[in-house]
C-alpha cells in the first residue's frame, strides 16, 4: 500500500510541474483579460476615428434600379443577385450589386447607370481620407491581392488598398477596390488586441478557432492543476492536524 508521504510527494511534484507548464499560458490569459476588460471596444475597432456618415446623394431623377437589373439579366439570363444596396463613393451614389453565383461586384452610377470600374489607388486614398474624422498624412499605401491567417486584413474582400496614416495610432484603412468602400480600420489598439486574443484562444493560425485541441488540452491541464492543488492542500492540512493531535 502506498504511504501518505509518497502520495503527498507525488501530488506535490505533479502540481509543481503542471504549474510550471501552465504558468506562462495562465499569465497570457490574465493579461489578455485585463486588456479586454479595460479597453473600449469602440477604440479597438477604430469607431472613434470614423467620420460621421453623410446622407446618400440620391435624387428623384435617378435612373430606375429595375431597368438596370432587367438589362443585366437580358445580357446574362442566368445572372441572379445576392445583395443590392446604394453606397456613397466620393460624394456620388452608386448601386452596389453582388451576384449570387460567383459573387462578382458591379457598381453603377444611380443617375446615369454608367458602370464604374474598380477604384484606382488615388481614389482609394481619397475614400480612406474622407472616412476619417480628422485628416492625417498618408505614410504608406499597399495593394493587396491575397492575405494569410496572420494578416490583420484577413477574410475580407480582395483586392484592396491598405492606406496607412501617420496618426492617430498608426491607423490603416482598408478599402475594397471592387466594393468601393472601407472594409475595416486597424490601429495599434486593435493590433495589441489581436495578439492577446491569439494567445487567449491559442489559435496561432486564424485567431478565431476556440475549438482547437491545444486550447482543449491546456484547459484540461488547468483543471488537473487546480485539482492537484486542492488535493495537496487537503493532504497537508490533514497531516498537520494529525501531528497537532
Amino acid at each position: 500500500m502506498i504511504s501518505k508521504t509518497k502520495i503527498q510527494r507525488w501530488v506535490r511534484k505533479s502540481h509543481r510541474y503542471l504549474g510550471l507548464v501552465l504558468g506562462i499560458q495562465f499569465l497570457a490569459w490574465t493579461l489578455g483579460g485585463l486588456y479586454f476588460s479595460w479597453t473600449s471596444i469602440e477604440q479597438i475597432r477604430g469607431e472613434d476615428l470614423r467620420a460621421d456618415k453623410r446622407p446618400l446623394p440620391i435624387q428623384t431623377k435617378n435612373a430606375s434600379l429595375g431597368i438596370l437589373l432587367d438589362s443585366l439579366q437580358a445580357a446574362n439570363p442566368n445572372m441572379s443577385f445576392k445583395t443590392i444596396q446604394v453606397v456613397d463613393i466620393l460624394g456620388k451614389a452608386y448601386y452596389q450589386i453582388v451576384t449570387s453565383v460567383d459573387e462578382q461586384v458591379l457598381l453603377f452610377d444611380v443617375k446615369t447607370l454608367r458602370h464604374k470600374q474598380p477604384l484606382t489607388e488615388q481614389q482609394a486614398k481619397n475614400v480612406a481620407q474622407q472616412s476619417l474624422k480628422n485628416s492625417s498624412e498618408i505614410i504608406k499605401v499597399e495593394y493587396l491581392t491575397s492575405t494569410n491567417g496572420h494578416h490583420e486584413y484577413r477574410e475580407k474582400p480582395l483586392p484592396a488598398y491598405a492606406v496607412t496614416f501617420e496618426a492617430p495610432n498608426n491607423t490603416t484603412v482598408y478599402v475594397s477596390t471592387e466594393l468601393g468602400t472601407v472594409q475595416s480600420y486597424r490601429n495599434n489598439a486593435w493590433r495589441l488586441f489581436d495578439f492577446l486574443w491569439m494567445l487567449h484562444t491559442m489559435d496561432y493560425e486564424n485567431r478565431d478557432n476556440i475549438n482547437n485541441w491545444l486550447l482543449r488540452l491546456f484547459s484540461v491541464f488547468g483543471l488537473i492543476t487546480i485539482s492537484s492543488g486542492m488535493l495537496l492542500f487537503y493532504l497537508t492540512t490533514k497531516t498537520k492536524l494529525l501531528q497537532n493531535e
